[in-house]
């Protein structure tokens, strides 16, 4: 299974510090080798933006996972905003000060890769979001704590 991670799904990642849950970096790292796991270049640019700690170090050092992304997922966005609603996704004031966008790309990876997205949103009736336009496409989306059930990790 491929899971293509969020930005706030890195973030929710942030409590889990180096020296005092060693197995669970051993662990995520192990599944980052094995192509489980991947993000995107969008990804990483709102991370980059967002507040500054241990794990944006981490994927600094890791860059090779956010993707850039290709004809195929270029083409799924636009499938994305080819619906109205979806265009909700890129807020106005994103739109106006020209902040990254992660959203469309993240589900577009995801689609393309057969995988799941990992995301900290929760669906909200009548607001895009990425919960929403998973389901409208069949992609799969869970959370942090979904992910860390689906690998079978304890700690």
């Amino acid at each position: 299974m491929i899971y293509v991670f969020d930005a706030n799904s890195f973030s929710e990642m942030s409590p889990y510090f180096p020296d005092i849950f060693p197995t669970f970096w051993t662990r995520f790292e192990e599944a980052l080798e094995d192509g489980e796991i991947t993000s995107t270049r969008e990804v990483l640019r709102e991370l980059i933006d967002g507040p500054q700690h241990h794990v944006l170090d981490w994927c600094n050092r890791n860059k090779a996972i956010f993707a850039t992304p290709d004809a195929q997922e270029t083409a799924f966005v636009a499938k994305i905003f080819a619906v109205p609603h979806f265009r909700g996704l890129i807020g106005e004031k994103q739109r106006l000060r020209g902040t990254p966008v992660a959203d469309p790309f993240l589900i577009a990876r995801a689609s393309v890769l057969n995988g799941t997205v990992v995301s900290e949103e929760s669906p909200k009736p009548n607001k895009p979001n990425i919960p929403g336009v998973c389901q409208h496409f069949g992609v799969p989306c869970i959370k942090l704590g979904d992910f860390l059930r689906a690998k079978g990790w304890s700690f």
